[in-house]
């Protein structure tokens, strides 16, 4: 129904009385309201909370993921992953193993190095739901602060590391390194590593680190 000369005249009056932040604060508490009840079907079907809440845990299912069973550090792990997520994403984020590092995400650094079956593998390059069955090592499952692993234990006395972002990377590819057929020089070393680099320029005291190693083996 129209409104009269009268009514139109108080409700310009009334609007012109608003100030402009008045005005922007209603709108906005209408937004909200109208936000609330759009992303809640529920709400306009009259269907209570509690039948809301007992829904939840189908919604909890994430659409296109798929079941992996991973064994790492000698433990079996059975999680819902994307088909497409890496190792390398899937340890730190699913498996919170967050000691093995993502820094080029690419294969170029080799601070993402884990073992698979013994081998050393840039985890970024390979997909975590074609690890099924295999046995998967990160730095945790090589040695702890209290067992250091004897590569950590050489990278420890020969300061084989400064910033330390790529250090995990360094000792799992030279743990795997020294079981490989190379030579016994330094040069030897340094083409075996070089999948790993090392920003910081730590290379001379990575190098004595493995072939401390290597010698007394």
């Amino acid at each position: 129904m129209a409104m009269d000369d009268n009514e139109v005249r108080d409700s310009a009056t009334s609007l012109g009385r608003l100030s402009r932040r008045a005005f922007l604060s209603r709108m906005g508490a209408a937004g909200v309201a109208t936000a609330a009840v759009a992303v809640n079907p529920l709400h306009s079907s009259g269907e209570s909370a509690g039948a809301q809440t007992a829904d939840a845990p189908a919604a909890a299912s994430i659409p296109g993921t798929i079941p992996v069973t991973l064994k790492v550090n000698g433990e079996s792990h059975a999680v819902m992953i994307d088909p497409r997520s890496t190792l390398l994403d899937t340890l730190r984020e699913t498996l919170h193993l967050t000691g093995t590092k993502k820094g080029c995400d690419h294969g170029q650094c080799g601070a993402c190095t884990v073992h698979i079956d013994g081998r050393r593998v840039y985890s970024c390059l390979s997909f975590a739901a074609m690890q099924q069955g295999v046995e998967i090592t990160t730095i945790e499952g090589l040695g702890q602060p209290e067992h250091l692993h004897p590569m950590q234990a050489a990278f420890v006395e020969h300061d084989g590391y400064q910033c330390g972002y790529c250090t995990s990377g360094q000792i799992m590819s030279a743990a795997a390194m020294v079981k490989e057929p190379w030579g016994a020089a330094d040069a030897d070393v340094k083409e075996a590593m070089s999948g790993n680099i090392c920003r910081c320029g730590a290379y001379p005291n990575i190098v004595a680190a493995v072939q401390s190693l290597r010698r007394t083996a």
